[in-house]
């Protein structure tokens, strides 16, 4: 399909002539792309965005001034249309401390109204016959420049996102589910944020770490902190550096030589002659180490809670099937706890469950006190 022309921001000029559209706009469609296969803490590589008449490519690691992107995005005036917009809401917390209001999620609203499939490039093929082009999907969008190909690509991401918001939302009308959606844009709108600060403890996360003797497992943290070191000093994911199963094998197998360290599963030859070294001489430094401590085991929850629990998930299941959506479309996972951990009796109990979100508590209050009531 042939589209109008995209505008490349990457200029100040260019930047003010394009923000001037987008605040004069009550509707955008919002995209981003980042870098995380490619860097050790991944970044905003490109910002898309879409309003009825205009597809703008933004430029971020360009001379501009976004600040007055960030208030577009806190605007509660201007609706702001993403698809999947949890791990792009992180990003722009994380590296502008943006948060975002006002927002309309069309993956969500397909879960919401039953459909199946609900990846933007299976809904707009459905509904619109649009083919798009996974091709450029893992791209390194941070390295430039960028081809004409890539560009085009990037301008899929939002140059239909209002007319699907549009249909969606007429949807969610037809379907009395326009309530329920709101709430849940809403609630995805508070970004929880992970401490990405690198955990040296990390490596007990790896598979087959507990069949390590301790002694391993010493070897393997002290792995697992030099990959991070190098990582960071690279600017690459851990992944490219070595792959857990790799560290694990080189925990287990310790060799003593570079020619043992070749047979270790996902040592090129590039590897061993690069860090071959410094490998030997941290596993050597390391042989005698103290065990490392096992993590700490979550505190199990008391009877009642997991009861409780246990009741509300076989409900949701069976209120999911009925309605031919998937769980957590009806009650998220984080609200079935918080419902079990709080035990509520009345509907003012659970009011104050914020998990619950207003929607939900009014919907489906009753039929779960009743659950709760019964032995």
């Amino acid at each position: 399909m042939d589209l109008p022309p995209y505008q490349l921001i990457t200029t100040p000029a260019e930047w003010q002539t394009c923000l001037q559209t987008l605040q004069a706009a009550s509707q955008l469609a919002i995209d981003l792309e980042a870098n995380s296969m490619f860097a050790y803490q991944e970044q905003v590589c490109l910002i898309q965005i879409s309003t009825r008449n205009h597809d703008y490519i933004i430029d971020p690691t360009a001379p501009l001034d976004l600040s007055d992107l960030g208030s577009i995005v806190a605007d509660a005036n201007v609706e702001k249309v993403l698809h999947a917009a949890e791990y792009d809401l992180i990003l722009l917390k994380r590296q502008y401390e943006w948060q975002l209001h006002n927002l309309f999620d069309t993956m969500w609203a397909a879960r919401i109204l039953g459909y199946t499939q609900y990846g933007l490039a299976n809904l707009l093929h459905k509904l619109y016959g649009v083919k798009l082009n996974k091709r450029y999907q893992k791209s390194d969008w941070c390295k430039r420049p960028l081809s004409p190909a890539q560009l085009t690509y990037a301008q899929y991401d939002t140059r239909f996102l209002l007319q699907l918001r549009d249909d969606l939302y007429t949807q969610l009308q037809q379907a009395g589910r326009l309530a329920e959606a709101q709430e849940t844009f809403a609630q995805q709108t508070v970004v929880k944020q992970n401490n990405h600060d690198f955990d040296p403890d990390s490596f007990w996360s790896f598979t087959g770490v507990y069949e390590l003797s301790p002694g391993q497992q010493a070897i393997l943290k002290a792995l697992n902190v030099y990959r991070n070191e190098e990582a960071k000093r690279r600017n690459q994911p851990h992944f490219k550096v070595f792959g857990e199963r790799t560290l694990v094998e080189l925990a287990k197998r310790a060799p003593h030589s570079l020619a043992d360290m070749e047979q270790v599963y996902g040592m090129t030859a590039g590897q061993v002659q690069r860090y071959g070294r410094t490998l030997l001489a941290i596993i050597q430094q390391n042989r005698r180490a103290p065990a490392p401590p096992p993590p700490k085991r979550h505190k199990r929850r008391p009877d009642a809670v997991l009861n409780r629990y246990e009741k509300l998930h076989t409900w949701r299941k069976q209120r999911a099937q009925q309605r031919g959506v998937e769980s957590d479309v009806i009650i998220s996972r984080e609200a079935l706890w918080a419902i079990a951990q709080v035990g509520p009796k009345t509907m003012d109990d659970l009011a104050t469950i914020e998990e619950l979100g207003t929607w939900r508590g009014q919907t489906y209050g009753a039929e779960i006190l009743n659950l709760l009531r019964k032995r």
